[in-house]
């Protein structure tokens, strides 16, 4: 039963990424775009997001429950030595839900509109880079059990440059994420073609911040290289991905809008198999040398025998919900398109 608990940990964290990924990434696109083009880029967004806004979290819910139920040991450590970016990005969670819904749903627009957006989007930004930054913190090596000092055990484990790195590339690919999705979503060619170009300059940051990750890794004595490289599947993800990113940038201009959604989250798994798969079943580095295991120090049989069945049962309610919702949304949206002409 533990192997369908860490497979559900592991889909979780994956679909978290993807989907909540093209979520955040609507509103770091909204950062980087003139102030004539966010009022019709926002109602675009709002059409694309809305149907998984804030189902999304769901994932990261699933998560968390999976590691403190399942996990104790990891949970405890990771909650605690990294506690200041869980909760900075915990606040832009709740900030960037609730501004979404004020300034969408709101039944007086007025001068707070303007705060709204402001904080949608800021926290749009700030959420994903603490996402990458506590990612790149658990197999840093810099998280110290050992620290006698504030700094040491709560700053250092994740203020260094590998976990900001990894924090940039993570916004880069979600703001691509997010580019790709909304192409399909723009009726007008001037629309598509606005997020054909934050597309391509989403791929150059992420090619750029990506770099910067191996740089910061080989500076900080991180073997990336050897997890990326260094194993059969790691060069099989990678090939996968590159070719993907051909292939969808040769189909990005005939209207495919499935085809390269589907070869943008195609390419986000590969690069969170590559990411993920060196790291099995020791998914957090300590400072000593040490690891904690997904294998060790977890709950009872029976403990997890109880949460796998919830979860293989949960997942027969929740994935049809989910499918269900997103389906209500798309066929809403396209009633509404056909009243209007």
């Amino acid at each position: 039963m533990i192997y369908v608990i860490i497979g559900f940990l592991w889909l979780a964290l994956l679909l978290y990424l993807v989907m909540g990924g093209a979520d955040f990434g609507a509103g770091i696109l909204e950062l980087f775009s003139s102030r004539a083009n966010r009022a019709r880029n926002r109602k675009i967004m709002y059409h694309a997001i809305g149907p998984i806004w804030e189902a999304n979290h769901m994932w990261l819910i699933i998560a968390i429950v999976i590691l403190f139920v399942g996990f104790p040991v990891i949970y405890t450590t990771v909650s605690t030595y990294l506690h200041i970016p869980l909760l900075i990005m915990l606040m832009g969670i709740i900030a960037r839900g609730t501004a979404f819904a004020f300034r969408n749903y709101d039944a007086v627009h007025d001068d707070m509109q303007r705060l709204y957006n402001r904080i949608f989007i800021y926290s749009s930004f700030i959420t994903p880079l603490f996402l990458g930054i506590i990612a790149g913190s658990t197999v840093s090596g810099r998280i110290d059990t050992g620290a006698h000092d504030f700094m040491s055990a709560y700053v250092y484990s994740w203020l260094n440059w590998f976990s900001v790195s990894i924090g940039l590339f993570t916004i880069a690919l979600c703001g691509f994420l997010a580019a790709i999705f909304l192409i399909g979503e723009a009726e007008e060619d001037e629309r598509r073609r606005s997020f054909i170009n934050k597309a391509k300059a989403m791929n150059i940051a992420a090619v750029i911040f990506g770099a910067n990750v191996f740089v910061a890794a080989l500076s900080e004595h991180i073997p990336l290289a050897d997890w990326v490289f260094g194993n059969a599947v790691g060069i099989t993800a990678v090939t996968a991905a590159t070719i993907s990113l051909v292939i969808l940038w040769y189909l990005i201009g005939k209207g495919k809008r499935k085809i390269i959604r589907l070869l943008a989250g195609f390419q986000v798994t590969m690069i969170f198999i590559t990411t993920t798969w060196k790291h099995y079943p020791n998914i957090v580095t300590l400072k000593n040398g040490g690891y904690l295991s997904l294998m060790d120090g977890g709950g009872s049989d029976k403990t997890m025998l109880t949460l796998g069945i919830a979860l293989l049962a949960g997942s027969l309610f929740i994935l049809p919900a989910l499918f269900y919702l997103i389906y209500s949304f798309q066929r809403g949206r396209v009633l509404l398109e056909d009243d209007d002409h």
